[in-house]
């Protein structure tokens, strides 16, 4: 009896050895893969206004700050003992930051296509909605990151633990949007801001709305958000903005509290979304008002 339970205790070490070898080299590869995108030429311009344009991006549209720190000097985004450790980094030109290494082509590649400079993949970087940016806003919002004072912070490694590389091997866990774009599109090079669905939708898909409610609005579970992230709502006319006017859009943006005074989530950043103008916010629901019913969840 003693010897078949060390041989079943033998073979299960060796199944589960053989399983964590598959994890590792299954994840590693993911981790490694390099991706060739698209080399943009974007002029970077140093004018003072187009540097203004680029922190009004950078804080009320596009949120880099939310991840990169009010002074871009990095953050840690996830710290899970199962999961891993996931921090954006420090922008800046200070002591451990990336500023002082990185080319403007190195940002283009960073920010339109979620790459880093030896081809990997960033990880959770949302390049998949600022893919869509303009070349001249791109172009500012990369001003505007060179403008920034230096800050002398060293942001930790990234780290996949078990759980994390286990779900990564499976496909369970989302964390290069690189693998989510179209890398054969062309964004314009420029936009002209107007009250238009055209122009609303381009806001909707930098500011990261799309991202979080799916190119249908319908909501749902977020790719590559924690477990525990809650899922985003129904935009669609069968959602909860189904009877809304433009008003309601207005004030629910300006207050974080929906007609009925319900308090947004705070991981719904309205709080920078409340710094579009009148004009930007009507030019958003505008696109989010043209979209067709549909179920909550299917993206």
């Amino acid at each position: 009896m003693t010897r078949w339970l060390l041989r079943i205790l033998g073979a299960l070490v060796i199944v589960l050895a053989l399983a964590a070898l598959s994890v590792y080299v299954l994840s590693e590869r993911q981790l490694t893969r390099q991706y060739s995108v698209p080399q943009d030429e974007v002029t970077i311009p140093t004018d003072d206004d187009s540097i203004a344009r680029g922190e009004y991006l950078a804080t009320s549209v596009s949120n880099c700050r939310d991840c990169h720190g009010k002074d871009l000097s990095g953050s840690v985004m996830v710290d899970d003992p199962a999961l891993g450790r996931i921090a954006a980094p420090n922008l800046t030109t200070g002591e451990g930051g990336m500023g002082r290494h990185l080319e403007d082509e190195d940002l283009v590649r960073a920010i339109r296509y979620g790459v880093a400079p030896d081809g990997t993949a960033l990880k959770i970087m949302p390049a998949d909605d600022f893919n869509s940016l303009s070349d001249e806003d791109l172009g500012a919002i990369i001003a505007y990151v060179r403008s920034v004072p230096p800050v002398d912070k060293q942001q930790p490694t990234a780290v996949l633990r078990v759980l994390g590389r286990t779900l990564m091997a499976l496909g369970k866990l989302e964390l290069f949007p690189v693998a989510r774009i179209d890398l054969t599109a062309s964004p314009p090079e420029t936009l002209k801001p107007e009250v238009s669905k055209t122009y609303g939708k381009y806001l909707a898909q930098i500011a990261g709305c799309t991202g979080c409610h799916g190119p249908g609005l319908s909501g749902g579970t977020i790719p590559g958000a924690p477990p525990d992230f809650p899922k985003a709502a129904n935009l669609t006319p069968s959602g909860e903005v189904g009877d809304w006017e433009f008003q309601d859009f207005l004030s629910t943006i300006r207050s974080g509290k929906n007609p009925k005074g319900h308090q947004l989530a705070d991981e719904m950043p309205w709080r920078n979304f409340a710094g579009m103008s009148d004009q930007e916010l009507r030019a958003i629901w505008l696109f989010v008002s043209s979209v067709p019913p549909r179920v909550a969840g299917t993206r």
